[in-house]
């Protein structure tokens, strides 16, 4: 192997905001690393997505302590990576919420993430060994869910398959506020590793008809204001385009992995080569876009083992 993941070197800390985007409604962002959410209500807290490992945690419940004293009742995952779950113990919580289908993939395929995620970017899992072992959601549901804070109400919803097969939404009725998880990334390159290229832009439209008044996006920073949430599923749904498309000319024509992916990383960098994670992101988005075009609906298992493998062929 020529040389090691771009994710590896990555060690640089990023610089924490925590922001308030509606009433009592938060957004915990760093520079493009992973995103979390918090939903104050009468009675209770609900954080949306819980970092990579407890002691990362324990930044979030800093925050959240910062603005009220009241219990952190729900961890909500958007999807099953081990970036965004396998901190979830350190919230203590009551319940931890997630889809039927997130479930069953931390079943099929948890273990296998997170030894690739840890590998391949050990910086976002800083104190790994407080990690008790994979996260399993206590409660689950198909399409739906609503929860009360009290007298505020917050709706899950699994609105269609995108950055995973198991994604859902969480959408606070009060303030027209959306937390989308990596369904919308915001000028930060989207990981596409286990992506439904042919189905997530249409999932985008079902967020884009919301209307949301603000949303906080998997990555990047939060969005405020109808244009500006526009501006972000906008975004995310040009990323995917200028991604897929050229897979499908290649795959159409019979062009190998490497060809396709020399092909659309010259052609997506000029716009897309200084969003965060780009360069991480783009061997593993091209993989998994190869192989939808050629047909493979259910994206293949991520182990470090294949990661190295891949990662080699497309340096040869």
């Amino acid at each position: 192997m020529s040389k090691s993941f771009a994710s590896a070197g990555d060690l640089a800390e990023k610089k924490i905001t925590f922001a308030e985007i509606g009433r009592d409604l938060y957004a915990f962002t760093a520079e493009g690393d992973p995103n979390s959410g918090v939903i104050v209500g009468d009675d209770g807290v609900i954080v949306i997505d819980a970092q990579a490992t407890p002691v990362m945690a324990q930044l979030v419940i800093d925050r959240v302590r910062q603005v009220t004293d009241k219990p952190i009742k729900y961890v909500v995952l958007s999807h099953y990576h081990a970036v965004r779950v396998l901190g979830a113990s350190g919230y203590k919580a009551q319940e931890i919420l997630a889809s039927d289908t997130c479930r069953a993939m931390i079943a099929e395929r948890g273990q296998e993430d997170w030894e690739s995620e840890f590998a391949r970017f050990p910086r976002l899992f800083r104190s790994a060994e407080t990690i008790p072992g994979l996260t399993w959601p206590t409660v689950t549901f198909k399409r739906s869910m609503t929860l009360y804070l009290g007298k505020r109400r917050v709706e899950l919803r699994h609105i269609g398959r995108a950055h995973t097969a198991g994604d859902i939404v969480a959408y606070v009725p009060d303030a027209n506020v959306v937390f989308s998880g990596d369904i919308v990334e915001y000028k930060s390159a989207c990981y596409c590793g286990d992506a439904h290229f042919t189905d997530w832009p249409a999932t985008l439209g079902r967020l884009d008809g919301v209307k949301a008044d603000a949303l906080v996006p998997g990555r990047g920073d939060a969005l405020v204001g109808r244009d500006t949430v526009a501006e972000g599923i906008a975004l995310t749904r040009d990323f995917l385009r200028d991604l897929y498309e050229p897979m499908k000319r290649g795959v159409a024509r019979g062009a190998p992995l490497k060809a396709c992916f020399d092909e659309a990383t010259a052609a997506m960098r000029p716009k897309y080569g200084a969003w965060p994670i780009f360069e991480h992101c783009q061997p593993f988005n091209v993989a998994r876009a190869y192989d939808e075009a050629q047909g493979i609906d259910t994206p293949r298992i991520w182990t470090a083992e294949r990661d190295r493998a891949m990662w080699a062929a497309l340096q040869g």
